[in-house]
């Protein structure tokens, strides 16, 4: 498997290069969750999550949370052997929203004393703290997303936000086979799938190789098209990589090879 560049592309270095800033986003994202199933039926079903309800949602976002906070509290250095966390999960279905804004609040108080440079045991790219305060955000981003979504509303992400949880997304697929084993079929004999952000600067090119699959770094991107390609707006494209909408959207640009493209789409979930 390629892993030789880890570099994301341009539009969002803003981001990817403030640790910071995704602690504030984690905080304002977990805020948005919460407003939105505060005082909503938590046995609503959520399709994005197929055989789970809102409570489900609810309680796996804040499980995440609090199970990374762990980690970061712990400086873990090699691959736990358990991922059992004291919850303290509530009583009352009621309380869940509440407990969610509590997960958040174990966050912060964790990233008070977070050195994000700090090298830790990760099982993506950046082998430092800041890997699971980037990961956090996204899994509470696209976690809220769900929840507006099986409410009926339409999520809005900012656009450069949405953009970095691209980058973040396709530079630590490679190494997500051990719980996304559909990752390993990524393979091919050289072709590229670009996805570019219509409303950034931000693109990306993924090139499948017979070994496996990694991005090509941009100075190395040839003026040559890619052999499929998805172009659309930032917050689209993340939901899409997610397997939240679907590329036969309005909202998306495809061009190329659709076999490519349906190999990629059958693979690349976790």
């Amino acid at each position: 498997m390629n892993t030789s560049d880890h570099s994301g592309q341009s539009g969002h270095a803003g981001w990817a290069s403030a640790p910071a800033a995704h602690r504030d986003a984690i905080a304002a994202e977990t805020a948005r969750f919460v407003s939105v199933v505060k005082g909503a039926s938590l046995a609503t079903p959520v399709p994005s999550c197929p055989g789970w309800t809102l409570v489900d949602l609810v309680r796996h976002a804040g499980s995440v949370q609090r199970w990374f906070s762990v980690l970061l509290r712990q400086r873990v250095q090699e691959r736990p052997t358990s991922r059992e966390v004291e919850l303290r999960l509530p009583e009352q279905e009621s309380g869940y929203a509440d407990w969610l804004a509590e997960s958040a609040a174990e966050a912060e108080s964790v990233f008070a004393d977070l050195d994000p440079d700090a090298p830790m045991w990760v099982w993506g790219a950046d082998p430092h703290a800041r890997f699971w305060v980037r990961r956090m955000l996204f899994e509470t981003l696209v976690h809220r997303a769900d929840a507006e979504l099986a409410l009926g509303l339409r999520p809005v992400i900012d656009p450069g936000l949405a953009a970095d949880g691209v980058d973040e997304f396709l530079v630590n697929l490679p190494f997500a086979t051990p719980f996304a084993p559909g990752v390993a079929h990524l393979r091919g004999n050289g072709e590229t799938i670009r996805f570019r952000c219509t409303d950034t600067d931000a693109d990306w090119t993924v090139r499948l190789r017979p070994d496996g699959f990694g991005l090509e770094p941009a100075d190395a991107r040839s003026a040559a098209p890619a052999d499929a390609a998805v172009h659309g707006p930032a917050a689209d494209l993340l939901l899409l990589l997610y397997g939240r909408v679907d590329r036969s959207s309005s909202a998306f640009e495809v061009l190329g090879d659709e076999d490519l493209l349906a190999l990629w789409f059958d693979n690349s979930q976790f």
